[in-house]
């Protein structure tokens, strides 16, 4: 089923625009056609674990907007099996704001009592798919329903990795049932950083595994070797991201998109309008397909 037109596209929840965006209620929308300025709200739910003033808005935009959660912390690719209490942590507060999705990230980011503030890749192999599907698997029967894993950015590969990451994604998905979530940004920066098609990489995913899209920005970095793409969050989309996300609408249909900003946070319009021209690209390749 596809969501209704006015839920498509998304922006983060982000303590700077707490009071414009749920205080003053703005007139950011576009009257015109008559849709609201944000159909939905995402946040790292880690950042609601101790109560205080930010719940307090959580459930302020709960009252107004649908939310997702986007964790950051489950260490899904670790060799420890998930935290229990941060996983308790995570169902008790989706048990009181009702989240639409659950994600995290093909990922690492604990091991034993150490904690890092990246997200770190893994190597594409059958021990990653163990212990990923392992972890997405508690997961889901603590909270008692399935979550969407994120391909994640990478800037150097494994030489322990046996394949490629979208057969390493779709096989996670097959066996544990899990969705994925895509982010645009993160396959336009690997296939410019690793020498791969990013068009490629979208046609070797089936279409319905992908129930949620991330779209975000990225900066250059000029080393002597040539160009590295850095996948930052904190510009607006590049003209290439948004062809591939084209790309992606055509393969995978109307999906859910936020706009990731998470860095260098602009105004509230200027975020609602990257989702604005999300959704009109969105709303025009649907019109497309039924054409």
């Amino acid at each position: 089923m596809q969501p209704a037109q006015k839920d498509l596209t998304g922006i983060g929840l982000r303590s700077a625009h707490y009071k414009a965006l749920l205080d003053e209620q703005p007139a950011i929308g576009w009257p015109e056609i008559g849709w609201p300025e944000i159909g939905w709200l995402e946040i790292h739910p880690e950042n609601y674990f101790c109560g205080g003033v930010h719940t307090h808005y959580l459930g302020k935009a709960r009252e107004r907007y649908p939310v997702s959660f986007h964790a950051v912390g489950l260490s899904l690719g670790s060799s420890e099996p998930v935290s229990r209490n941060h996983l308790q942590k995570l169902k008790a507060l989706a048990d009181r704001f009702e989240p639409v999705r659950i994600s995290d990230h093909a990922s690492w980011s604990a091991s034993g009592n150490a904690h890092f503030n990246d997200l770190l890749p893994l190597p594409y192999n059958q021990e990653s798919i163990e212990t990923l599907c392992r972890n997405i698997t508690i997961t889901q029967e603590t909270l008692g329903r399935t979550i969407l894993l994120e391909n994640p950015s990478t800037y150097l590969g494994f030489s322990e990795s046996t394949m490629g990451e979208p057969e390493f994604l779709v096989e996670i998905a097959r066996r544990s049932g899990c969705g994925l979530l895509l982010d645009i940004n993160n396959i336009y920066v690997q296939a410019h950083n690793h020498g791969s098609n990013a068009y490629d990489y979208l046609n070797s995913i089936p279409r319905g595994l992908v129930e949620e899209i991330h779209l975000a920005g990225h900066m250059q970095r000029q080393f002597s070797h040539g160009t590295l793409l850095i996948d930052t969050h904190n510009q607006p989309v590049c003209d290439g991201v948004w062809d591939l996300y084209r790309a992606a609408l055509h393969r995978f249909g109307g999906v859910p998109t936020l706009i990731e900003w998470d860095k260098d946070i602009p105004a509230l319009d200027v975020l609602a309008g990257e989702a604005k021209k999300a959704e009109t690209i969105l709303i025009q390749e649907q019109h497309y397909e039924a054409a």
